[in-house]
């Protein structure tokens, strides 16, 4: 019987060893991967602009598309706030719907019978589809309005049906149409009092993402990727797109059509910029949203992206070109998604056999086993690494959401850690189901439209 325990407790010390050591490597380079994004934005950063010192342009029209699924709960209320803040004076609100969903259609029909700047679009097909899909059907409908009214609308603006719009968007965005192609805002999801856990791991997420990441890959020359809403793709560079398929501008297969058109437009030479504005009370002129309250919900959306940037994508737009050392790098970190979560799970591996060890060779009386001198100067780097990483990300959202949230945002990293490696094995199975031949669906979550408004009107 000792025999077993003894070579159980030896097995138990390899895995601690072989997990522990590959977990300290891979969290070495990613932690290596993240300070260099950081030091470049120390380099590259600029403050946020103001609304009174935004380049004089003109007002031409635009088109905010909104593909909707089962969004009878916030469509209607999302268009109402968004009729009444946009301060804007040559725009339209297309909406996506399906026919076989009537409760989001009688919702968006309630608002277009009141303003006529609701357009209601019922696809052919009955969904869902993809999001993708969607936003051609108003793609075309667009091309049809156009050419019957006469009108040359610029640009067309992404948003969700959950939205809060700023009422400077679009004079932001059009702003800064005449030099770029891409314009993107930031995104700021907004924290839930009831569930501040997980709605706020997506404020730390976006903060540091939209405050850091995303300024650094722009300032660096990569391709900008869209985030899906708050962001505007001039009309001539949609038309290049949708001439080279023969169709519409969006890949309708595809499970994040937002990022691949970033890539893809900068393919075609087109300029892009993500613009940080203040308005006139120093809040940032930003999209605002809820995003899941839930651990199930997050994992949902977790998946989708990770399916859509990590996996598929990595099928569909490539590495951007052999000899461009910055977009390699910046597409590398797009799909580090899974070799990460596989990081972590090793690193939760090593922790449960350390326990296992520790408990193990104290009831043996025997020593347990050291580390060697490479494995404690990995440790000993990467928790400085760790440190800095989580006060970068602290800051981020102390600076957006105040200081309270920044220091909630050390725990939450936990939990963000947890439901990554939930949506990592979902990811993984919606993947193998594409390459089967499964056709892509639009896995989307419930949303919410806030009661009050965090935005002046």
């Amino acid at each position: 019987m000792e025999s077993v325990v003894a070579a159980g407790l030896a097995v138990c010390d390899v895995v601690l060893h072989e997990s522990l050591l590959f977990a300290a490597i891979m969290f070495f380079i990613g932690g290596i991967d993240d300070l260099l994004v950081d030091l470049a934005y120390l380099f590259c950063r600029r403050p946020a602009g103001t609304i009174d010192r935004l380049p004089a342009a003109d007002t031409p029209p635009l088109a905010i598309f909104i593909g909707a699924w089962d969004e009878q709960a916030v469509i209607g209320a999302m268009l109402t706030a968004a009729l009444a803040r946009l301060d804007y004076p040559d725009y339209r609100i297309l909406v996506g719907c399906y026919p076989n969903d009537p409760a989001t259609i009688a919702a968006v029909d309630a608002v277009a019978a009141r303003d006529p700047r609701v357009c209601l679009v019922v696809g052919e097909r009955p969904g869902p589809t993809t999001k993708a899909d969607c936003l051609n059907t108003l793609w075309r409908a667009l091309i049809r309005d156009d050419a019957r009214a006469g009108r040359d609308t610029r640009a067309v603006v992404l948003h969700d049906a959950e939205d809060v719009l700023h009422p400077a968007e679009l004079r932001v965005v059009a702003a800064h149409l005449r030099a770029n192609a891409l314009v993107q805002l930031p995104v700021v999801p907004l924290i839930d009092p009831a569930a501040p856990m997980v709605t706020g791991h997506y404020a730390d997420e976006f903060a540091l993402a939209h405050a850091v990441a995303l300024p650094v890959r722009t300032a660096l020359g990569a391709a900008m990727p869209l985030a899906g809403v708050g962001c505007a793709i001039r009309r001539d560079a949609l038309d290049r797109l949708a001439h080279a398929t023969g169709d519409a501008p969006f890949e309708p297969a595809s499970l994040t059509e937002d990022y691949e058109l970033g890539l893809r437009v900068a393919a075609l030479g087109y300029a892009s910029c993500f613009v940080r504005v203040r308005d006139a009370k120093g809040a940032l002129v930003a999209v605002r949203a809820y995003f899941p309250d839930t651990i199930r919900a997050a994992v949902v959306q977790k998946a989708r992206w990770m399916t859509g940037i990590a996996l598929a994508g990595w099928d569909r737009t490539g590495w951007g070109g052999r000899w461009r050392g910055v977009e390699l790098w910046m597409r590398m970190r797009d799909r580090r998604a899974p070799l990460a979560v596989l990081t972590l799970a090793a690193g939760y591996l090593a922790l449960v056999a350390w326990a296992i060890s520790t408990l193990g060779h104290l009831l043996d009386g025997s020593a347990p086993p050291g580390v060697t001198d490479l494995l404690a100067a990995l440790l000993s780097i990467n928790a400085s690494l760790l440190a800095w990483r989580l006060l970068v990300r602290a800051r981020a959202t102390a600076h957006e959401h105040g200081w309270r949230e920044g220091l909630r945002s050390v725990p939450r990293a936990v939990l963000g850690n947890v439901i990554a490696l939930l949506a990592v094995r979902r990811a993984v199975w919606r993947y193998v189901g594409m390459l089967a031949g499964h056709a892509p669906r639009w896995d989307k979550t419930t949303h919410r439209f806030p009661v009050i408004l965090p935005d002046p009107a």
